[in-house]
């Protein structure tokens, strides 16, 4: 019988690869991130700081911006709960995955993002790794990527000068190949097209700035009404 060490261990080692691609974005737009906030006039700590309690790779750039206006706690409070809305509809999708990971289950919430939620979700665990410890290694990983990411741009900063314009295409351009990758491993499609009709239309009827919430909504409630057939032509096809 293998010793909790030894557990943990081959989880990481299962873990880490899965997080290499996450580790290539988040480390670029985490530096671009600490450079931006120096620019901004802050020391290296803030970043580093909102890299590490926030966590949360959109709002942090606006973070940025909200930091030098002036105070509007309420403003703030909306602006980051349509940000982050999304990941309302991540934990309810992690519910089973998360059940039995003990006090693990409490980082495993707080740290769960857009990667670490692509990565949990859709890969299979290899056999004889403990679920608990490989979830939480991903999760652990992605957030040491990011948060070394922004120190390292803060550190730098004070040196370097970087437009930052367009980097959030990096970000977008993994989640194409996620998607892809992911659509490609299922035996039926339904689900996806549920996803990007939903956003396609969402988009066209709110705008790109408020169609992300409706959205979600929306795949939400179509993914429930129509979970049997989804689930019957999972099985059904080869």
């Amino acid at each position: 019988m293998k010793s909790t060490k030894h557990i943990k261990l081959d989880a990481l080692k299962a873990a880490f690869p899965h997080t290499l691609p996450i580790m290539a974005g988040f480390e670029f737009l985490a530096i671009a991130y600490g450079l931006m906030m120096n620019l901004k006039g802050f020391s290296f700590w803030y970043p580093f700081l909102t890299a590490l309690v926030v966590y949360g790779g959109s709002l942090e750039y606006v973070i940025a911006t909200m930091l030098v206006s002036p105070f509007a706690p309420l403003q703030v409070f909306l602006t980051a709960l349509m940000i982050q809305a999304r990941h309302l509809f991540y934990g309810i999708a992690m519910l089973d995955k998360y059940k039995g990971t003990g006090k693990k289950k409490w980082y495993l919430i707080f740290a769960l993002c857009d990667e670490t939620f692509s990565i949990n979700c859709s890969t299979e665990i290899p056999e004889g790794i403990d679920h608990g410890w490989f979830y939480f290694w991903v999760t652990f990983l992605n957030q040491c990527w990011w948060v070394s990411g922004a120190l390292i741009g803060g550190l730098l900063g004070s040196l370097l000068t970087f437009n930052t314009k367009g980097l959030d295409f990096v970000m977008t351009a993994m989640f194409v190949v996620i998607f892809l990758e992911q659509f490609l491993k299922e035996k039926s499609h339904l689900s996806a097209w549920i996803g990007f009709g939903a956003a396609i239309i969402c988009l066209v009827l709110f705008g790109k700035d408020q169609f992300l919430i409706p959205t979600m909504c929306v795949i939400l409630l179509l993914l429930t009404a129509l979970r049997k057939p989804i689930e019957e032509r999972s099985v059904e096809r080869p």
